[in-house]
């Protein structure tokens, strides 16, 4: 478990940040619990997150601004989420690129199809931003009262608390496991 603690504190901050810049939310609970667990800074885990998730979902809307189309004729089983994002934006407009990053299983093709829309790049870039800000303090703190919670539920946590990390991870992966190959189903037809 020492590795494992020495890993936390000398690379969780690059783990949050491309944790956050890929798809993000697992990994940022995590941070907020490791920082309750005194590994990392609290702050230093939601600015990493904040600059993974903000650089990502930029580089995102600028491969679909570039090269949207030739993707989405290579790999057209995203037809189906691009239209559901476009259906969203049609009624939402502003407000999906503020809070995009709390709808699991949208989050990666939205701002691709956002850089297909016709939104501005600088609006994009500022309502991203602030999108970002929230998100990074929402949930990092999240993780840090979940710590707090567990830490209250069990009592003296420092005997379990490199266990509960590992859980937590694991939980979190196989979440993330199982929503991609639902999602693969749900949006190739149902065929393996």
């Amino acid at each position: 478990m020492e590795n494992l603690r020495y890993l936390v504190e000398n690379y969780g901050y690059l783990a949050i940040f491309i944790g956050t810049f890929l798809e993000g939310e697992s990994i940022l609970v995590l941070g907020g619990i490791a920082a309750h667990m005194g590994f990392l800074e609290v702050q230093w885990v939601i600015l990493s997150a904040f600059c993974g998730s903000t650089f990502g979902d930029q580089l995102y809307f600028f491969i679909g601004r570039r090269w949207g189309n030739s993707i989405i004729a290579r790999w057209p089983t995203w037809r189906a989420r691009m239209d559901r994002v476009h259906k969203i934006m049609e009624k939402w407009h502003s407000w999906i690129i503020l809070l995009f990053r709390f709808w699991y299983g949208l989050r990666n093709v939205t701002p691709f199809a956002l850089g297909m829309s016709e939104v501005k790049t600088s609006l994009f870039v500022t309502l991203n931003i602030i999108g970002a800000v929230i998100w990074a303090v929402s949930v990092g703190m999240a993780g840090y009262l979940f710590g707090a919670v567990v830490e209250t539920a069990i009592g003296d946590i420092k005997k379990y608390q490199m266990y509960l990390l590992v859980g937590v991870a694991l939980a979190g992966l196989t979440f993330w496991i199982v929503s991609l190959i639902l999602r693969k189903k749900k949006y190739s037809g149902g065929a393996s």
